[in-house]
């Protein structure tokens, strides 16, 4: 369904959104760990992790949660004798990757064609607010956002309401300005629930889930994004 109107901002998730996590199976890899289910399982135990502390009212920074979600499945049985190095400098090599993260390729067009028309774009992470900059930097967008924020200023993880509400007064946005991005349908369905029209990138292929409020626009990637943001008639 195209967008009624053309947002002022478009606010994107990090992780998996614009970053390409391939650099962690490459670590692992060196480590002779069982690459795939380690990678595989990564990032969902990580949100299960921070999600439950977020829940219990003790948000912990996703550095902290990665570094325990990483230690048990590196030092599980039939994964640690395969390793080249003791657990905990395996954890600390393996979580090196995210220094070398990359955008996806659809990224970098998209978001200079969104910046270039004038929209306000904001960068928002479960994670590190620095290392969203690094991997902003290595990409050369940086320039492109006005803002790069982490869940570690405010507390509580996304999906929590707090979280969105975070982006939008330090922002300076009505919730129906903007745009909330992401390929994960559980963020959508929080920023949605916050006010925000929402931007599914659907990179797979995949149904998106029943139980959601369905997105306000499905795009295979950034670029694509763009062009269908900038379809809409302006304010």
């Amino acid at each position: 369904m195209p967008l009624s109107t053309r947002p002022r901002a478009v606010v994107f998730d990090v992780n998996e959104t614009l970053s390409d996590t391939t650099a962690l199976r490459r670590r692992l890899d060196g480590l002779g760990a069982p690459a795939g289910a380690v990678h595989s399982r990564f990032l969902p135990s990580v949100l299960r992790d921070g999600f439950a502390r977020t829940f219990a009212g003790e948000p912990v920074p996703f550095r902290q949660v990665a570094e325990d979600v990483l230690r048990a499945d590196l030092g599980a049985r039939g994964v640690r004798e395969h390793l080249d190095r003791a657990v905990d400098a395996a954890v600390e090599f393996a979580l090196g990757a995210f220094g070398e993260f990359t955008v996806h390729p659809d990224v970098p067009a998209g978001v200079r064609r969104l910046h270039g028309a004038g929209l306000d774009l904001v960068a928002f992470t479960n994670g590190s607010a620095h290392e969203c900059e690094s991997l902003l930097e290595r990409a050369g967008l940086r320039e492109d956002f006005s803002h790069v924020l982490s869940v570690e200023e405010t507390g509580p993880w996304k999906p929590h309401p707090d979280a969105y509400a975070h982006v939008l007064r330090v922002c300076d946005l009505a919730a129906g300005e903007a745009l909330f991005t992401a390929v994960h349908p559980w963020d959508l369905d929080g920023a949605a629930r916050a006010g925000f029209a929402t931007a599914w990138l659907d990179r797979d292929g995949r149904p998106y889930p029943s139980a959601s409020p369905a997105p306000s626009l499905v795009a295979t990637g950034v670029d694509a994004l763009a062009e269908a943001v900038l379809a809409a008639p302006a304010r």
